[in-house]
């Protein structure tokens, strides 16, 4: 099992191994969502014969729309709190924890995965912050008292 390094700004993962992180999880999400619209059109499909599907409606349709939303939202905060880890993470090397050391509880999983949104959107800045915060942490670290911390390497 990967050691985790003990907890300290020099040893935070920096903007780039987070980045790469985020790429891979992106890559891998983009896939579920796919996954996740192939049953809902072969169903439409079915029942209203493939050349009457209407996108259009399906796109301003409120209970499909928050399946999609589901899709990323499931992925990132049960990775986080069940390992710790999603794919991306696990694959650069980053883990989760609580600002104490501690494991990550389904609020502050939550609270992180809507609090990235407020990073990204004003043009990243959030995310961005890591590169003046003392502690390396990002604007969703601090609002939900999370920390991204290096793991050693297997040998």
């Amino acid at each position: 099992m990967n050691q985790a390094i003990p907890s300290t700004s020099t040893n935070a993962p920096g903007l780039f191994r987070r980045l790469g992180a985020m790429l891979y999880d992106t890559l891998l999400v983009t896939g579920l969502l796919l996954m996740a619209i192939v049953p809902v059109v072969v169903l439409l499909g079915s029942i209203e014969g493939w050349d009457q599907i209407d996108t259009g409606s399906l796109r301003r349709n409120p209970f499909y729309i928050a399946y999609l939303l589901s899709v990323p939202l499931l992925f990132f905060v049960g990775f986080w709190k069940l390992t710790g880890q999603t794919l991306g993470m696990r694959t650069w090397r980053i883990r989760l924890m609580g600002d104490q050391g501690n494991a990550v509880s389904w609020r502050a999983a939550i609270v992180r995965y809507f609090a990235a949104m407020l990073s990204w959107a004003p043009l990243g800045l959030g995310f961005l912050w890591i590169l003046i915060d003392p502690e390396k942490l990002a604007w969703h670290d601090r609002l939900s008292h999370t920390r991204l911390i290096l793991v050693a390497k297997e040998e």
